[in-house]
């Protein structure tokens, strides 16, 4: 996985409601970029709508949020309707920016063995050096400790 210090890895990819994003788009703001196994599902709902309620005070802190699971960009779409998100998903259906990230990972569940998404978050300054990160992320609270991480950069 990534860490404090590395740059992030450059990408292009397709987000909800059409287009692609870039990280040179985001050049010169702070992004909290954070990864999720898969919309709809019980934790990754409430992990987007954490984000979601406390938005204006990331944007305040000069801050933007970005969401990448590797659903599909309708299933993106579907998921930003049906519960407002105000930020874009990433679609990363082959999996790449989750690798270069390091979060896509061997997990395990009652014994069964299964590559996934492991929940993690990073925050990226506006030269898109990785000023932080949270690995295996439990979602209870997590978006305010971002929140409070974003604030003191």
């Amino acid at each position: 996985m990534l860490d404090t210090g590395d740059k992030a890895p450059n990408f292009n990819l397709p987000v909800n409601g059409g287009g692609k994003l870039a990280l040179k788009d985001l050049k010169g703001k702070t992004v909290v970029m954070y990864f999720y196994p898969k919309d709809m599902t019980p934790g990754c709902t409430t992990e987007a709508q954490d984000f979601r309620d406390r938005i204006k005070a990331f944007e305040k802190a000069g801050a933007v949020v970005v969401g990448v699971s590797k659903d599909s960009v309708k299933r993106h779409d579907n998921f930003v309707e049906k519960q407002n998100l105000p930020f874009k998903l990433i679609s990363d259906e082959d999996g790449t920016l989750c690798e270069d990230f390091g979060v896509w990972v061997e997990k395990n569940m009652y014994g069964r063995k299964y590559m996934g998404i492991q929940r993690a978050t990073f925050v990226i300054d506006g030269k898109g050096v990785i000023r932080h990160v949270w690995p295996k992320v439990k979602v209870k609270g997590h978006a305010d400790e971002v929140l409070e991480t974003v604030k003191s950069l």
